[in-house]
């Protein structure tokens, strides 16, 4: 299977996420979705484990859809032709103004 891939920290995951995610499955395409394995903190409260629940309730028995968990990273580096697409997905503003701190902080009350 031939897959698109997502790398996040998932902090938590929310509407944003699930949009950029639902666009490349809306094309037919599977998904990939890997989660940094960040240490615990105020900015990162959520395990690992309880961030692939949250993307798996999102996306209950979708076979097209893998979730892995990656060490954290500092960068994504390719060379030249890597065999593979590169791509930005832009969604509306609306969409790309969620941030998952103001939602950390609003879980906090």
């Amino acid at each position: 299977m031939i897959y698109s891939l997502f790398i996040g920290r998932w902090q938590p995951f929310h509407a944003g996420h699930k949009a950029l995610i639902d666009t490349v499955l809306a094309e037919g395409k599977n998904v990939c979705i890997a989660i940094r394995d960040t240490q615990l903190s105020a900015h990162d409260p959520y395990t690992p484990w309880e961030r692939r629940g949250m993307i798996r309730r999102a996306y209950p028995n979708n076979r097209r859809v893998k979730i892995i968990v990656i060490p954290d990273i500092e960068a994504v580096c390719y060379g030249r032709d890597v065999g593979y697409d590169i791509r930005e997905i832009r969604l509306g503003e609306d969409t790309e103004r969620i941030s998952g701190t103001r939602i950390r902080e609003d879980q906090r009350g």
